[in-house]
């Protein structure tokens, strides 16, 4: 059985990095934004990359069998940087060397390259703002890399698990998404002594106000 390797280390990937984003949120309900709700807050906005290349240190996980190599940023959005074929020497994902953002992304800077996973809309709000990252030995021998995050809009949470698994050339990816929320009174495990509506909601979501789920 071919040995599964995952490492982590430092790369230095040339960036064109985006300005500061703006200090006071953006209270912008009907921001057009490529068909989807355009709204920001609370995530901060910026509106400007700079002109000039400045050498970036990313944190970067590589996992690589006998005939696949692939690396995901979790800096960037937890994106796949890289999908490579050892056996053939070509990149079978579109491969970046630099991190160039253009502003079409929700809150600005966005990146072309790899794979991004979208959640909860196309180029998903936080596509480059860093995300948590584990790693995990699987039974079979495979390696993952779970990244992920709760979403700052409905609080939801979702992970991406990126595996390649041994004599395998092709990169799997597992997601799980938690939806935190009552969908009766969208509260969100807050008491409910302060919950709009515990009346109604008492018979909903008693379980996840008491620490349970939904």
């Amino acid at each position: 059985m071919d040995e599964v390797k995952l490492t982590w280390g430092k790369q230095v990937i040339p960036t064109y990095v985006p300005k500061k984003a703006h200090e006071l949120p953006m209270f912008f309900e009907n921001k057009p934004y490529q068909g989807a709700s355009g709204r920001v807050y609370p995530i901060p906005y910026c509106d400007g990359i700079s002109d000039e290349k400045t050498d970036v240190e990313y944190e970067v996980y590589t996992l690589e069998n006998e005939y696949i190599k692939t690396q995901v940023v979790p800096a960037l959005g937890g994106r796949i940087l890289r999908g490579l074929d050892k056996v053939g020497g070509y990149d079978f994902l579109y491969y970046n060397e630099v991190v160039k953002p253009a502003l079409v992304g929700l809150a600005g800077p966005w990146i072309s390259g790899g794979i991004e996973f979208n959640w909860p809309q196309h180029h998903h709000p936080t596509t480059f703002m860093p995300l948590e990252a584990v790693e995990e030995r699987n039974p079979d021998g495979g390696r993952t890399v779970w990244t992920g995050e709760v979403e700052p809009f409905d609080r939801t949470k979702a992970m991406a698990g990126i595996t390649v698994d041994p004599d395998r050339s092709y990169i799997r990816a597992k997601v799980r998404i938690y939806n935190r929320v009552c969908a009766l009174c969208r509260c969100d495990g807050q008491d409910r002594a302060v919950c709009g509506q515990a009346r109604e909601c008492a018979g909903c979501c008693t379980g996840l106000h008491e620490g349970g789920a939904v």
